[in-house]
This record gives structure tokens, sequence and C-alpha cells, in this order.
């Protein structure tokens, strides 16, 4: 156990990954690269960083951007509750005065959790907090031959206080972030890199054949199917769009007109007066508002789009309706001209199903 941390280290040194946010001290571009990171890969997350450090280049200026601004340069990186949560923690810290220094008050911050907040006082502020994510789990699991649940809350207290009591208090930056780039470049979930690894003499899952096995994890909730037809209305180059609200996936963004939202469990989500199903076509019994009569004008462009999210999978039919007249909409629905809509945050679902528009 003596020889981990400094093994550790060593390694890093020679194979430590370069990332622009590891150039700096700056509490706000570490932070900022930690929130991009959750449930994101660093390929795609790094050039997230570089186009909001060039547009918001201080905590205070993305503060006084607008959420939709905020959500639009986050289009394409999904799970948009962690931008909503990156606006409103900018201007905690500018009500606060200065970035928080403490672990605590980091983790006061709308949007950042455990890790999150160790990792920031650990790499911005030099703090002696240990960061517990997948790759370290596995790193400890594998090594010191743990095979309590990681998800479980025994799981969680025991590889977080492993973590804390391995951490070099004078070096904790850098050996959280070995932990994070050995986990992600050395031991692997799949097929790792036994026969180089620096651990090896003292790993416990390799000299027990359960490599394979460790960590350990509960079983995962249930994925839910969902299908949603969307009807893109094309109106004297305008068209039809509506913010989603709140309690639902992709809240704050914009989509065109949702004609029928259906679950797995055959529950439907009301959509108005619209008469839509879940089949191939739009109902003949069904009319817009104010009797206009949609159906012979509907074409199909894109049937069965399947989007994966994290406990969700959706299936998108996605339909055009090209018209002189405005259908009669419900009154969150706003016409845009077409020729702006990317200036509307959209959920990736959306940006897909709009690319395959004649």
């Amino acid at each position: 156990m003596q020889s981990f941390a400094p093994t550790l280290l060593h390694w890093f040194a020679d194979n430590a990954r370069d990332l622009p946010w590891r150039h700096t001290r700056d509490p706000y571009a570490i932070w900022l690269s930690e929130i991009i990171l959750q449930q994101t890969r660093i390929q795609q997350g790094q050039a997230y960083w570089e186009r909001f450090m060039r547009h918001w280049p201080t905590v205070e200026q993305l503060a006084e951007a607008s959420e939709d601004e905020v959500l639009r340069e986050w289009q394409g990186l999904g799970y948009y509750s962690r931008a909503r949560n990156l606006h409103t923690a900018a201007r905690q810290i500018v009500d606060l005065g200065h970035f928080p220094d403490t672990f605590d008050d980091i983790r006061r911050l709308k949007g950042v959790g455990d890790y999150t907040a160790a990792a920031i006082a650990s790499i911005a502020f030099g703090l002696p907090v240990a960061v517990v994510d997948g790759n370290v789990y596995r790193v400890l699991a594998r090594h010191f031959g743990i095979d309590t649940p990681i998800n479980s809350t025994e799981g969680k207290h025991t590889f977080a206080q492993l973590a804390q009591e391995l951490l070099p208090h004078n070096e904790a930056a850098a050996f959280n972030q070995a932990m994070m780039d050995f986990g992600a470049t050395q031991c692997t979930p799949q097929s790792p890199r036994c026969l180089l690894c620096p651990l090896a003499d003292t790993c416990d899952a390799l000299h027990t054949g359960r490599t394979d096995a460790l960590p350990v994890k509960l079983k995962k909730m249930k994925v839910k199917e969902r299908h949603m037809t969307y009807i893109y209305i094309r109106c004297n180059d305008e068209t039809a769009i509506r913010r989603r609200g709140s309690g639902d996936i992709w809240q704050g963004l914009w989509e065109p007109l949702l004609a029928d939202d259906r679950t797995d469990d055959a529950k439907t989500s009301p959509s108005g007066a619209w008469g839509v199903t879940t089949q191939s076509s739009p109902s003949p019994s069904g009319e817009l508002e104010g009797g206009f009569d949609w159906v012979d004008q509907c074409r199909l462009v894109k049937a069965n789009v399947r989007h994966v999210l994290t406990h969700r999978v959706i299936t998108a039919d996605f339909f055009l309706l090209e018209t002189t007249v405005r259908p009669q909409l419900p009154p969150e629905y706003i016409w845009i001209r077409e020729a702006d809509i990317d200036n509307y945050a959209l959920p990736r679902l959306i940006e897909i199903l709009l690319q395959s528009l004649p």
C-alpha cells in the first residue's frame, strides 16, 4: 500500500495526458473542464471547453450570458441540465465575489458533486481531497481486490476512504490526475495493459484472475422505450417551434411540433387536439386546431430514428408539412424564420431529424 502512490506518480510523470486546462491554475477554467467532462469523452469535451473559453473567458462573462446562449453553445453535448447548472453556478460565483476556495464551498455550487468539488479543490487550490470516479473505482477495486459493489452505500464509503488514505497531501493535484489518467489509459475497462503495468506486482485482480470481474456493480435500472412523432411545418419560409418545459428530458431546449409522445408502459402524454398515433403515418381523423386538415399534406421524411439516452431509448418519426396557410397551434409554439433555427438550442435528436429535410 505504501508503494502505490509513489509508483503511480512516477508513471504519471511520464504518461500524463497533455490537456489545455492542465496548463492553468485558474479555478474557472478547471471548473468548466470538469463540468463539461461529466458524461463526456475528452476528445469531444475539449473542443467545447475551448469554445466556451473563447466565448466567455471569465466567469463574469459567462454569468452575464443568457441561458439560451449557453444552451446553444452546449448543443450536441447532451445532459443539458449540466449547462443550466453551469450558468446558475456562474452567477452564484459572481454573487459571492470570488471563486469558492474550500471543498465545502465549491460543493455548494449548482451541479457540483463530491467528485467535481474534490477535483477543483485539489487541482486549483492544492487541497488534500481525493477524487473518486469510475476510473478510480476500477483501479482501486482491481489493485486491492475489493468486490464491494461500487454503486452501493458501503462501496462508495469504502472507496472514498481508501482513496483519501492513499492521497499524498502535498501532491494532491498530481495524484488525483494520475488516478484519472491511469484508469483511462492503462487500467481500462476492457483489455487493460496488465503486462506493461507498473503496479502489476501488487495487483490483486491480476494475481487472482479477476481483472474482468472487478469492479462489481449492482444491476442497472431498466432502460425504457419512448416513441415520439414530430411534424416540421414549413409555411412561407417560416416554421413553428416550442421550448420544452421542466420535469422531462431536454428542459429548456426547442423542438418542432410534437404530435405524439408514447412510452413503453402504454402511457401517452397528451398532445392537444392532434389525434396522432405512433403508427408510421398520422391518423386519418386528425386535424390541427381551427379545422386545418393536414393529413394529405404531411409526408414522412424519416422513420424509426433511434436515439439512445442513459436510461431511455427514443424512436422518432419525422414528418414534413408544407403549406401556405398557418395552422393554429397551441400558445407555447412560436413562428420563426426557417433560416434562424440555428439560433435556438436544439436537442441532438432534433438536429439529426432536421438534417433529413429536403
